[in-house]
């Protein structure tokens, strides 16, 4: 019997080794990266060193900065396929904010292996972009190099189990279950269910995406829902729609909601320019999260210049408060800063 159990075994791995070997034609790889970097400035030039930022990955003065160097492996074999995705920069660790003490997991932005059960039903394990929100972490994929609100205080990422099921044409839904938001690793018993529903237009001008989270295993609860909406009125012109709602109750208390709103106005008169407007309006007056306690409206105005892969970004952004919370240069509260940025992507 344990001859037998030792031939079998040989006999599986050396198949396996043949397999491999014989189908390599049946396996696709693929490597990409990026890279950005930025100098930005406010013009209200706080004494204090402050920088009228309340935003994610633009937080720094008169200073020029890399945003995020990146690489990414994909690779697929059958049925199964696999992604490395590794960030390095002050981008990629404000990213993985949640696992500050693991010095050696901020790098991973993305990490996940894929099972393809039919061709209409996905697994997926591991680690990936969150699905809630209009704008995504890699700054070549955004036309607004500063990010709002809605994505600075929404979910960055998941890590955990979910199913993708397309139902035919240009609709789909996604469900799983994940860790605490953000986070890669984690020890509560407390989990995050995920879904997400998108359709289109058969000529998929128009799309539309109707996003969830939502958290239990835990006396805290949260919800989240957001939808987004994409429609391309011409060739040259195109529209985009965030709204989103979370709704927070800790332990022993009532339950209290921050929100948002924002569109975005895309013109793009030839290959190598466009040029983005995007608005958005900001709700956190019950001080639901660590955002200032108040309303604000932002206006930001991106254009792009394209050379091939890489693109410069030269934006100007101004942020209004109901309440004066940014600084002047004397120290003085004001409700209305306006800031600078130039940046530049490339991606291969």
């Amino acid at each position: 019997m344990k001859k037998f159990f030792v031939f079998t075994i040989y006999s599986l791995l050396f198949t396996a080794h043949s397999i491999a070997q014989d189908s390599s034609k049946s396996i696709f790889r693929t490597i990409t990266g990026s890279v950005d970097g930025y100098y930005r400035y406010n013009f209200d030039n706080p004494k204090s060193g402050a920088t009228n930022n309340y935003t994610s990955f633009t937080n720094s003065q008169n200073s020029f900065e890399l945003g995020m160097a990146s690489i990414r492996a994909d690779h697929s074999f059958g049925k199964a396929s696999a992604t490395v995705d590794l960030g390095f920069g002050r981008r990629a660790e404000e990213f993985s904010y949640a696992n500050p003490d693991h010095s050696t997991l901020f790098a991973i932005k993305q990490a996940y292996v894929s099972y393809a059960v039919t061709n209409n039903f996905k697994l997926t394990l591991g680690k990936w972009f969150t699905h809630i929100g209009y704008e995504v972490p890699d700054a070549y994929l955004n036309r607004n190099y500063s990010m709002d609100y809605m994505f600075t205080y929404g979910p960055f990422s998941h890590t955990g189990l979910k199913a993708d099921v397309s139902l035919g044409g240009k609709s789909a839904f996604m469900v799983g279950v994940a860790n605490t938001t953000d986070n890669i690793t984690t020890t509560a018993a407390r989990k995050f269910a995920i879904a997400q529903v998108s359709t289109g237009s058969k000529d998929d001008k128009v799309k539309a995406y109707l996003n969830y989270q939502g958290s239990f295993g835990g006396a805290y609860t949260l919800n989240q829902v957001d939808i987004v909406v994409t429609a391309a009125i011409t060739n040259k012109f195109s529209i985009g729609y965030n709204g989103t709602i979370q709704t927070v109750k800790p332990d022993s208390t009532t339950a209290n909601s921050w929100w948002g709103s924002a569109l975005y106005f895309n013109v793009d008169p030839t290959n190598t320019f466009g040029i983005t407007l995007r608005t958005e309006y900001f709700d956190n007056k019950k001080a639901v999260i660590s955002a200032p306690a108040t309303n604000i409206f932002d206006v930001t105005l991106s254009p792009n210049l394209k050379v091939g892969n890489l693109t410069i970004i030269p934006e100007l952004r101004i942020d209004a408060g109901k309440d004066a919370v940014f600084e002047k240069n004397d120290g003085s509260p004001t409700k209305v800063t306006v800031s600078g940025i130039l940046a530049a992507t490339y991606h291969f």
